[in-house]
């Protein structure tokens, strides 16, 4: 018995190193990342970096609103060959879909979705995939929930809690909003070209209440610039704030970042927040 064909076996699309493609070839694990949204509570989802479809093949099979998004116009082109509006199996579903060409990192993303929420997904380029998190940070009052793949050590990192030398700056501000969960591991040969890492992919699933406890940019600012100086502690990495010595005194200051956990970094942030009058 012969191997089963995948879909990125017949592209023509050829991976550009410069965008950091790396095209997935097992329909499995495609299989496996589109089951990964809930699709609770909301219908669009967009697709960063569909490549050869093998992905968005399979998110058809829902009844979605989807649009996938990519910077590579030899894509877009064979997205639209593979998947016109007519084919039969868009016949069967409810939902719609879209094939946009642009840089989702310099997109205005309200011209698709306007303020209705939406999921993001995707086999994420490695080189912008911490960039696409943090514009989904920006928009999270509309992203109830993200999944993909990411370069391993990106992906756990993102889902590392405190106590660990992963854990930083990418665990904190998605963790203060999302519940993050590292899925699997895939390894190389399954992409074409095959990367020089493995992958991982996570899920994010955004808390019921979101809103933090305390100024949301100056959270932002206090941890940025604690992992900034990660060996030094707190007292240390925040002497920029130019806080009082009666606060810095306080036992919170005596420890490094990593030791902190999300609701120490809320914590700390409240008590510069109250010396700052901000």
């Amino acid at each position: 018995m012969g191997r089963k064909k995948n879909l990125s076996d017949k592209s023509p699309v050829k991976a550009k190193k410069y965008l950091g493609q790396h095209f997935l070839k097992d329909e499995g694990i495609a299989r496996q990342i589109s089951e990964t949204l809930s699709l609770n509570g909301y219908k669009n989802v967009i697709e960063i970096g569909p490549g050869t479809g093998v992905l968005t093949k399979y998110l058809l099979l829902q009844d979605i609103d989807l649009v996938a998004m990519d910077l590579d116009a030899d894509s877009i082109v064979y997205l639209n060959h593979s998947f016109p509006l007519e084919h039969p199996k868009l016949l069967r579903r409810s939902g719609s879909f879209q094939v946009v060409e642009a840089d989702f990192l310099n997109y205005d993303l309200t011209q698709l979705f306007g303020n209705t929420p939406f999921a993001i997904t995707g086999n994420f380029p490695y080189n912008i995939s911490t960039q696409i998190v943090f514009k989904m940070l920006e928009m999270k009052e509309q992203v109830p929930e993200f999944s993909g793949m990411f370069q391993k050590e990106v992906a756990q990192r993102i889902c590392e809690k405190e106590g660990s030398k992963a854990y930083g700056i990418l665990s904190v501000l998605v963790q203060a909003f999302y519940d993050a969960e590292y899925l699997f591991t895939v390894h190389p040969q399954v992409f074409d070209p095959p990367p020089k890492v493995q992958s991982g992919v996570l899920r994010l699933i955004r808390k019921p209440d979101f809103t933090l406890d305390c100024d949301e940019k100056l959270f932002f600012r206090v941890v940025k610039a604690a992992f900034n100086h990660r060996r030094k502690t707190i007292r240390n990495s925040l002497k920029s704030f130019d806080l009082s010595d009666t606060l810095r005194e306080d036992t919170i200051f005596n420890l490094r970042p990593e030791q902190l956990s999300v609701g120490d970094f809320i914590l700390l942030t409240k008590k510069i927040q109250q010396e700052l009058h901000i």
